[in-house]
């Protein structure tokens, strides 16, 4: 029988390094622990790696989204069950609020949870979309998230776009590539929607309800395969452990793919 062998954080670090993570910057982080491959002490060491590599300069940001705190209209697409119509009334009435210090991330993997509990984190006040994020820059980064503001000019990805961040998807594809939602804003004729959620204002409980963009990921693979194929070559790719990864500048991203979904989407759909 064949050993695996486990990697160390001070491994991770210096392939983070190879990579192109540079003390003193900011990084958002996408990532698949499994894609990594075995890890002494888990998350908690990929974490420490990343940090390492970022020094005490350098801010660390991750995605700790709350879908679940959604309609009960929606919960075949945020919870992968449906419950009837007639419940819907009463489970507005009583699903918990969104608390920013407890409630966890659901859906984006293992390392947003070990960076959100970290003792001086901080996570921004958005009831689903929030970001959390360890560093300098996290106050800027984590403040003045607007409750009718998924992923747009009043989040911490414009934020994040200020501050000439990175994005290194860890292990995962363009496809869970948030930066690409602050680019559907900037869409002409980009679709909205209604969404609903619990929060808690400081005044109480109550059931919040507005419009934001209808997102769409369909398209985002082949955005990042385009970017990526540009003649700049603006995406460096490398392994991180045993996971295909991606490191690039948050910003001309963010350009590139506000003009690359305006000519794909163009007449697709229109403003509701």
């Amino acid at each position: 029988m064949t050993e695996t062998a486990y990697l160390h954080a001070d491994e991770l670090t210096s392939q983070l390094q190879g990579l192109g993570i540079r003390s003193g910057d900011t990084v958002l982080v996408h990532s698949s622990l499994r894609a990594v491959g075995p890890v002494h002490d888990g998350a908690p060491a990929l974490v420490d790696s990343l940090l390492d590599a970022l020094g005490a300069d350098g801010t660390l940001v991750v995605y700790t989204q709350t879908p679940d705190n959604s309609d009960p209209s929606r919960w075949p697409l945020t919870r992968g069950r449906a419950v009837p119509a007639t419940e819907w009334a009463g489970l507005r009435a009583t699903l918990p609020a969104f608390d920013p210090a407890r409630t966890p991330s659901y859906g984006v993997g293992v390392l947003p949870e070990e960076v959100r509990t970290r003792p001086g984190a901080l996570r921004s006040d958005h009831p689903q979309s929030s970001f959390a994020a360890l560093g300098p820059a996290a106050p800027r980064i984590t403040a003045g998230h607007a409750l009718d503001c998924h992923l747009g000019e009043e989040s911490p990805l414009a934020r994040l776009e200020e501050l000439d961040a990175r994005v290194l998807l860890l292990g995962v594809g363009y496809s869970v590539c948030t930066a690409f939602h602050l680019a559907e804003y900037r869409v002409p004729g980009q679709g909205s929607r209604e969404y609903g959620c619990a929060v808690d204002d400081g005044s109480g409980r109550r059931w919040h309800r507005y419009r934001d963009v209808d997102f769409d990921t369909s398209d985002f693979p082949a955005l990042g395969e385009s970017y990526e194929s540009l003649p700049e070559r603006p995406v460096t790719r490398g392994r991180i452990g045993a996971a295909d990864s991606r490191l690039f500048d948050l910003a001309p991203a963010v350009a590139y793919a506000a003009k690359w979904l305006t000519e794909h989407r163009a007449g697709r759909r229109p403003v509701e």
